[in-house]
């Protein structure tokens, strides 16, 4: 199939911890485990102060269709249920456990009986999985698809973020459980074509993959150009399948579903073992982190206690973020936790954490040719500032999925994103307001009519 590739930008790579084998920290003395962990609704506590907790012991239970239960990853006493700030600006509950450093697994762990296409699905569920590669996603309503429907399924394995490397690791050294994961899915959506994506930057990823997968029917391993933002949702259906995501609409729209290589490994662990979702592969580094390293992290453990058992830092940081460089999200202080879709702690000295001046638009069209989804950021950026709803609605802001090209490739170091974030604000004030204007019309033409009558 020829596929005309999507416009990106050429991101340094930095995989300094390529060849780091994840190595499990020590249990921390406190975790704080936020119940909103996840795109949809958050989880509810089912634990309160004084309970004693186990490793996989339920937590919370799901709050709702779109969420996902938690799970302790450590064994202990609940300090208390609190509210906490998280570090993108919401608050939310979150369970405090007072680590007992014994690690007791939870007693009622079993692999979970699965039969057919509901019982997967269920299991996926129970297993607390949500999107790993970032969005946060529930994985069980992702999968709750009429089978028929499901194509293709694209493994994202791209992991275009400068530095990170936490699925590097889980598709070398979990390589065994990414292809049992790929079973499940071939048994359940037996319509389907696998089609791993990995970039090409990541070599021994593409041939131990390939080696694994060459007798299975309906798989493919793709090695893509190591282009950010490779690993966009939209991006990479396009690149595998030459599939076009409308605007409103979703993957399985077009036959296609996305799950991220450590998401799937997790799937199939539980459904292997009974163990949920508890830690995540982590990566640290930055130019102010001493020893760049990938760890085994559980779930709500500080970024301070991550950073300490790596050796802490080489000199002061300016900027922390949680994520990467291009889409992670900088925290304000240091006791800002892991969640499940954390896949790296970022630590920058002041030379690479200061932000740039910006200057005149030169008018270069930079950012258009860099964009993926074809957008305008000038002309955005121009209708942002006369908040100009209707103009901004037509340049289908909203498809703009905040992947960073276009500010990374700007001469003038415009914060092009940022501004794409508000204007989206402004745009759905603007939709609101037709709404308003046309129920109010609505109401008045009804009025009128019964007043004839």
């Amino acid at each position: 199939m020829s596929i005309r590739l999507l416009h990106g930008a050429h991101v340094p790579h930095r995989k300094n911890t390529a060849e780091s084998v994840p190595t499990r920290m020590p249990v921390p003395a406190v975790v704080t485990i936020p119940m909103s962990m996840n795109i949809g609704k958050p989880a509810n506590p089912v634990v309160k102060a004084g309970d004693e907790v186990k490793v996989g012991q339920l937590i919370a239970e799901a709050g709702g269709f779109v969420s996902s239960p938690v799970y302790s990853g450590v064994s202990g006493k609940v300090k208390k249920i609190d509210q906490t700030l998280l570090f993108h600006g919401a608050t939310c509950q979150t369970i405090v456990i007072e680590t007992d450093g014994e690690q007791t697994v939870y007693e009622g762990i079993q692999a979970p009986e699965v039969t057919d296409f509901q019982s997967f699905v269920n299991a996926v569920r129970d297993s607390g999985v949500v999107g790993l590669g970032g969005a946060g996603f529930p994985t069980a309503v992702k999968l709750n698809v009429d089978p028929e429907k499901v194509e293709f399924i694209c493994i994202n394995g791209a992991e275009c973020e400068p530095y990170i490397t936490a699925d590097t690791r889980t598709m070398l050294d979990d390589a065994d459980m990414l292809v049992e994961g790929i079973r499940l899915l071939l048994n359940y959506f037996p319509k389907a074509k696998v089609i791993i994506g990995i970039e090409n930057n990541k070599p021994k990823c593409v041939s131990v993959l390939k080696d694994l997968t060459a007798s299975m029917e309906n798989v493919e391993v793709n090695a893509l150009p190591a282009l950010y933002p490779q690993g966009g949702e939209k991006v990479l259906i396009h690149n595998t399948t030459g599939r076009i995501v409308p605007e409103g609409k979703l993957p399985i729209d077009v036959g296609c579903v996305v799950m991220n290589t450590s998401t799937l490994v997790s799937v199939a662990r539980y459904i292997k073992t009974g163990m949920p979702l508890t830690e995540k592969y982590v990566t640290v580094d930055g130019s102010a982190i001493k020893n760049p390293m990938n760890v085994i992290v559980p779930i709500g453990t500080s970024i301070n206690d991550v950073v300490e058992f790596t050796g802490g830092f080489k000199c002061e940081p300016k900027k922390v973020i949680l994520g990467g460089p291009m889409m992670g999200v900088s925290v304000p202080d240091l006791n800002q936790v892991v969640v499940k879709n954390t896949g790296a702690i970022l630590c920058f000295a002041e030379a690479e954490a200061a932000a740039p001046k910006p200057t005149a638009c030169i008018r270069c069209g930079r950012c258009v040719d860099a964009c993926p989804l074809n957008l305008m950021p000038t002309a955005i950026e121009q209708a942002y500032e006369k908040a100009d709803g209707a103009l901004l609605g037509k340049l289908k802001v909203n498809l703009c999925m905040e992947c960073g090209c276009c500010a990374f490739v700007c001469p003038a170091k415009h914060r092009l994103v940022e501004t794409n974030k508000l204007a989206k604000s402004v745009l759905n004030a603007h939709l609101q307001a037709l709404k308003a204007e046309q129920e109010r019309k609505a109401a008045l033409a009804a009025e009128k009519e019964a007043a004839e009558k």
